[in-house]
């Protein structure tokens, strides 16, 4: 079986010509560097997501209205219902902003927990394939993490409510996806896509430029790889 060091080696030889030299890197320094890197990008996407206008003012991430209640807004605007439309638009993504910082330790957890052939498999993946490992480890944890929030946040919005009880009837007839037939689950659910979306973006920065990275040892191992 092949070492990390190994691949960065094989990496190193199909890379730019000013990647640095790999002499000295170790598995464990190769380990020990990429999940520096993950902490890093963990911290960064949670500190710009997890704060007011984190979501709200990121076109990226933004939670828009339910498609199902989008095609109805222009109404709801012309019979007076706008103001509760902007409310909820703004508590849905106030209740994301305050639900990603009590993600932070799940995701956390995943980088302590990650396995030799995880770390290989980042590695040697594409730009995203760290946030591909999150997806698959932490996606089900953060949602039942994520709900509770959610709901606190959105209880005392009657639209809300009244959403729920359209989209009911609409999932009945198919008039409405079932993502979108319960308002809590559908904000939970765009929560982590706005995460994973700007662990992808951090992700991508480190692997592009990991001189400006937070540790020599993610500037070593990167460095190497000529990203």
């Amino acid at each position: 079986m092949k070492t990390l060091a190994a691949i960065l080696s094989f990496l190193l030889f199909i890379a730019p010509a000013h990647a640095i030299s790999l002499s000295g890197i170790s598995d464990s320094e190769a380990t020990g560097g990429l999940k520096d890197a993950l902490q890093q990008a963990v911290g960064s996407a949670v500190g710009k997501l997890g704060t007011a206008d984190g979501f709200f003012k990121n076109a990226k991430v933004k939670i828009p209205l339910p498609e199902s209640l989008q095609k109805v807004e222009k109404a709801m605007r012309m019979f007076g219902m706008g103001k509760q439309a902007d409310e909820l638009v703004l508590k849905m993504n106030r209740a994301a902003e305050a639900a990603v910082p009590e993600g932070k330790q799940l995701l956390v957890d995943a980088v302590k927990k990650m396995t030799v052939q995880d770390a290989k498999d980042i590695l040697t993946g594409g730009d995203d394939s760290a946030t591909q490992y999150f997806k698959k480890t932490t996606s089900e944890a953060l949602a039942a993490k994520f709900l509770p929030i959610v709901q606190d946040a959105t209880k005392d919005v009657k639209l809300a409510q009244q959403y729920d009880k359209f989209a009911e009837t609409g999932l009945k007839y198919g008039l409405i996806k079932k993502d979108q037939a319960n308002l809590e689950q559908y904000i939970t659910q765009k929560t982590l896509d706005g995460l994973y979306t700007m662990m992808a973006e951090e992700e991508k920065a480190i692997r592009e430029d990991p001189l400006g990275a937070s540790t020599s040892l993610i500037k070593k191992v990167f460095g190497a790889l000529g990203k």
